[in-house]
C-alpha cells in the first residue's frame, strides 16, 4: 500500500493563496521531484481546473518562465484522480472518483506501490479528517499576506504530527515534512 502525501505552499501567516507565493526555479524543481515519487495525483474539482489551465501542455509561447517547463511537464503526463460530485467528465490524463471517499481513496492507496500526491485545500481537509493522509509537507515561505485562505480552516479532529525532515531554500522557504502521531 502507497502512502498518500499531501504538500501545500503557505505563508508564515496562514494563507495558502497561490497567488500569494512567488514561484522560483528551486521550488519548481523540487515539486517536480515530489510528484514523480508518487503513481498518481488526487485533486478535487477546483485544484484539477487550476492546474490543468496553468500547467497542461502545449502551453503558447512566452506563457510561463523556461525554468518551469520541467515541472510542466511532470504534471502534464501525470496519472491524475479527481473528486468531483459537479464535473460530468474530465481529460488530462485523468479520471472522476465518484462514491464514498474514504472507500475510494483507501483503494488507490491500496493498488499503488509509490503513494498518491495530493494538493489544494478542501479535499485535503475532508482526508485528514478521515485520517488517510500519511505524510503533510507545508513549504512555508518568508512573507506575510494579512488575508487568507488558510489551511484546515473547520478542521473538526486534531491531528497530531512528527516532523521528519526540514529542507531549506535559496528564497527563505522551508520544506517541513511531517508524518502523523500514531
Amino acid at each position: 500500500m502507497g502512502p498518500l502525501r499531501y504538500s501545500i505552499n503557505v505563508t508564515l501567516d496562514g494563507c495558502c493563496d497561490h497567488r500569494a507565493i512567488v514561484p522560483d526555479e528551486e521550488l519548481h524543481r523540487h515539486a517536480a521531484e515530489s510528484l514523480l515519487q508518487a503513481d498518481a495525483l488526487l485533486f478535487g474539482r477546483v485544484t484539477y481546473e487550476m492546474m490543468e489551465a496553468a500547467w497542461r501542455q502545449p502551453a503558447s509561447p512566452g506563457a510561463r518562465p523556461e525554468w518551469t517547463e520541467p515541472f510542466a511537464r511532470t504534471i502534464d503526463t501525470a496519472k491524475k484522480y479527481v473528486v468531483s460530485s459537479t464535473l460530468d467528465r474530465v481529460d488530462w490524463n485523468a479520471e472522476l472518483l465518484r462514491g464514498d471517499l474514504g472507500e475510494a481513496v483507501q483503494q488507490l492507496k491500496g493498488e499503488s506501490n509509490n503513494g498518491l500526491f495530493v494538493g489544494g485545500v478542501k479535499l485535503p481537509m475532508a482526508l485528514a479528517e478521515l485520517g488517510l493522509i500519511d505524510e503533510y509537507e507545508f513549504v512555508i515561505h518568508p512573507t506575510l499576506v494579512g488575508h487568507g485562505p488558510t489551511l484546515f480552516a473547520g478542521l473538526t479532529t486534531r491531528v497530531d504530527l512528527t516532523l521528519v525532515s526540514r529542507l531549506e531554500f535559496g528564497s527563505g522557504a522551508v520544506a517541513m515534512r511531517y508524518e502523523p502521531s500514531r
